[in-house]
């Protein structure tokens, strides 16, 4: 693809060029060749883009010397960059023949059923749907219509997923929520996992994560959301729109999340609370209680993150402050037993 009919797709200004150089690929600033576009989203890179011997670069301000499409959000543009030049491969269209799929499902047109799928009976799927080797659907689930569903994905009973939804490889949607009462006896007996999960539209959910259905009810992810690998989300939880939760954290029950929210990798949730919308929760915190609108949080038990941070500098050098303490503790002693002889 010529530099100017990229520029175009991309709705972006070209700069420094007359567009005929051909783009075969994109690629980060330090691995791009010459035919390859690259791309400035973070200013405290720039020094980067000297040494880049990428083709053309996306970029917010045209470059003094390298071909440039002037973008307003380069990272995002990029992206769109990136989908132009690969196309995951697509799977056949129709229904496998070592697929099952029961008599009473309902599968919208232009799906794609490979081998060793299963459908069960009263499940509805809407138009488009790709379900790969060895996914699952149990009895009366609900699809809409885009939907992808890697393989060793499971939707449980009674499920409902919204429209163009991905599903990596080995997530599980409506999984029972982790609920024993104890018995006089002092045994665990198992609670009945009633509820739902429901997943809204355009949400995508990565490799080996868990949405437990609720004890009662229904737990929700809404509109927008992402979820990372290897994410649990425990039964009644609520995840609001647009959040973005990453890698290894974990939600106990009736968890509930604003829009936009933020959770870096290994957070934990204590369950029953609330954090509000815009909130950020830095990687490794322990949160254990509601989170104000925008907060920043760090820590483990959390607190605000700019105390954290002081809080942290501070922390390997108390050994040296319980010395210097007990120095002159030591210090006070030795004059008020000077002053009480004298």
């Amino acid at each position: 693809m010529q530099l100017k009919q990229l520029a175009e797709s991309l709705g972006c200004e070209l700069h420094n060029s007359d567009g005929n150089l051909e783009i075969t690929g994109v690629s980060g600033m330090e691995q791009a060749g010459p035919s390859q576009l690259t791309f400035l989203a973070n200013p405290k890179y720039a020094h980067k883009v000297k040494d880049s011997k990428a083709g053309a670069i996306l970029i917010t301000q045209p470059h003094t010397t390298l071909p440039s499409l002037v973008s307003k959000n380069p990272y995002h543009d990029f992206a769109r960059a990136l989908a132009l030049f690969y196309q995951p491969p697509v799977p056949p269209r129709g229904i496998h023949p070592q697929a099952f799929v029961d008599p009473t499902a309902t599968i919208g047109g232009n799906a794609s059923i490979g081998p060793f799928a299963y459908v069960g009976p009263n499940v509805t799927i809407g138009a488009n749907a790709t379900l790969h080797p060895h996914a699952v659907v149990y009895a009366g689930a609900t699809i809409g219509d885009d939907f992808t569903g890697h393989s060793h994905t499971v939707v449980r009973e009674n499920c409902v997923v919204g429209n163009r939804v991905i599903l990596q490889n080995g997530v599980v949607i409506g999984g029972d929520g982790f609920g024993f009462a104890k018995t006089a006896e002092g045994k665990h007996f198992k609670i009945v996992q009633s509820g739902v999960t429901v997943i809204e539209d355009d949400v995508e959910i990565q490799s080996l994560t868990s949405i437990d259905r609720a004890t009662m009810g229904e737990t929700r992810v809404k509109r927008g959301a992402k979820i990372d690998s290897l994410v649990q989300v425990g039964h009644a939880c609520v995840i609001g729109e647009d959040n973005i939760i990453c890698a290894q954290t974990g939600l106990a029950g009736s968890s509930i999340l604003g829009k936009n929210v933020l959770l870096a990798g290994q957070v934990g949730i204590s369950g029953h609370l609330t954090i509000h919308d815009n909130s950020i929760i830095y990687a490794q915190s322990g949160i254990g209680g509601d989170v104000p609108a925008g907060s920043v949080m760090s820590g483990s038990p959390a607190f605000e993150a700019r105390e954290w941070l002081r809080a942290i500098t501070a922390f390997p050098k108390l050994p040296d402050v319980l010395k210097t303490m007990r120095q002159l503790e030591k210090r006070i002693q030795e004059l008020e037993k000077n002053k009480s002889d004298g």
